[in-house]
């Protein structure tokens, strides 16, 4: 039982993680948006931050779903 209390804790805070990097990413990823419809360069750092927030999302999000498989098991058992 506190195995599961603790998992469901973990993925409560795994869901914050993503929503608050997503958040950060939006910014980088509005000016790469802008210099598209711009037919301009987008800035370097712009890029460079969308590409390090978005490694960072994936690698949670697959951590998320490590977390959800190891509830589901122990809710099968």
């Amino acid at each position: 039982m506190f195995e599961k209390s603790k998992l469901k804790k973990e993925i409560k805070k795994s869901i914050e993680r993503i929503n608050f990097l997503e958040q950060k990413r939006v910014r980088s990823q509005a000016a790469l948006v802008e210099a598209i419809l711009k037919n301009t360069q987008p800035n370097d750092e712009d890029v460079d931050y969308f590409n390090q927030f978005t490694e960072k999302i994936d690698a949670e999000r697959d951590n998320l779903k490590r977390l959800q498989n190891e509830l589901e098991e122990l809710n099968n058992k």
